[in-house]
């Protein structure tokens, strides 16, 4: 008995998930939206992320703030921020926190326009497997598009972000009050890359919610073409 219970929603998991392919097939020809409508839709979903998220990030603050995305030390560092908050030292901590995350803050507004040329090229094919996929299908697809071009335009801002607001000087001097402390293994660490990183997943992880609401709340679907194309995913 169990066996046959078993086949049956084998059988019956294969037939919905044909089904379900066939009903994406068929998108074009149901409830009156082509293909032009739905690669439209998702690029509106997308540049609307870009505008109202990525945007964020560019204001003073914007990373600093935003728990979601702030930029804290690497794991091989956090020691030296808890060293300088024990000695009472909180303020220096937390203004090489600060560099950290204004440099973020300068490096994505060379973002803007690398996005848009990615967003551009959606096709179809592309709209109807973000469609279909997890809540962040849109944002992965950019990240594919995008990630490797940010890197090389955010990695010089970075670092001439950090010459610009002192950086170099205030972890100099971070670095130093850590390295004397008596017992304490000395310290000596590049972040331009670690920040540069950090600074891309700050990027996506935002359009990834603009994403996410937009899928899954009505409310978030602010046109009449995001309306129409996400219904066809509800």
């Amino acid at each position: 008995m169990i066996r046959k219970i078993l086949v049956l929603a084998l059988v019956f998991n294969i037939s919905a998930c044909a089904e379900l392919q066939q009903v994406v097939n068929q998108l074009p020809q149901g409830g009156g939206i082509g293909n032009t409508e739905i690669a439209s839709g998702l690029r509106q979903a997308l540049d609307l992320g870009i505008d109202k998220q990525v945007t964020k990030l560019t204001q003073t603050d914007g990373f600093f703030k935003n728990e979601l995305v702030k930029i804290l030390l690497p794991e091989e560092l956090q020691k030296v921020d808890k060293a300088l908050r024990d000695i009472g030292l909180r303020k220096l901590a937390d203004e090489g926190l600060k560099v950290l995350n204004r440099a973020a803050e300068d490096a994505v507004k060379e973002a803007t326009p690398i996005f848009v040329d990615a967003v551009k090229d959606i096709t179809f094919a592309d709209a109807k497997n973000i469609l279909l996929g997890q809540d962040n299908a849109a944002t992965q697809y950019l990240t594919s598009k995008t990630e490797s071009a940010l890197y090389t335009k955010f990695n010089p801002v970075i670092k001439k972000s950090f010459g610009k607001v002192g950086a170099d000087q205030i972890w100099e001097n971070l670095i130093n009050k850590y390295n004397a402390i008596p017992f304490t293994k000395k310290v000596n660490s590049d972040l331009t890359d670690y920040v540069t990183t950090e600074a891309l997943k700050g990027v996506y992880t935002m359009i990834a919610v603009e994403e996410k609401d937009i899928r899954t709340k009505l409310s978030s679907r602010t046109t009449d073409l995001l309306k129409k194309v996400f219904a066809l995913q509800d």
